[in-house]
């Protein structure tokens, strides 16, 4: 059964940094690609970075240069590292794998002014 475990959200001010956190379980992490997406209030969920197996990296215009996604196949982890943060990141943010329709409960990023 896949399952994916999002951590490391919280509330931090504009201009700060925070490092979430995936654990996938229930497949072949190292052979799948891996994404994060964020929903803000009212807002649709939209995709915000990836990266494929190989560790190939694409971004959403509105996170180039402030964000890096990352994964660790050795401990299953798939890592958003989100620095310059601006209060229009705000949102709850999800992992998500790669042809698996599984979406974990997601962790909630909070930025003041």
């Amino acid at each position: 059964q896949v399952r994916l475990v999002e951590s490391g959200g919280g509330f931090v001010q504009a201009g700060g940094s925070l490092r979430l956190s995936c654990v996938a379980f229930g497949f072949r992490f190292r052979f799948n690609a891996m994404g994060w997406y964020r929903q803000g209030p009212g807002m649709q969920r939209e995709p915000v970075a990836s990266i494929t197996r190989r560790g190939s990296t694409n971004y959403a215009d509105a996170v180039k240069g402030r964000f890096t996604i990352s994964r660790d196949k050795a401990e299953n982890t798939l890592s958003l590292e989100m620095d310059n943060l601006k209060t229009d990141d705000a949102a709850l943010y999800y992992c998500t794998a790669q042809g698996f329709a599984s979406w974990g409960q997601g962790t909630q990023v909070t930025i003041s002014p």
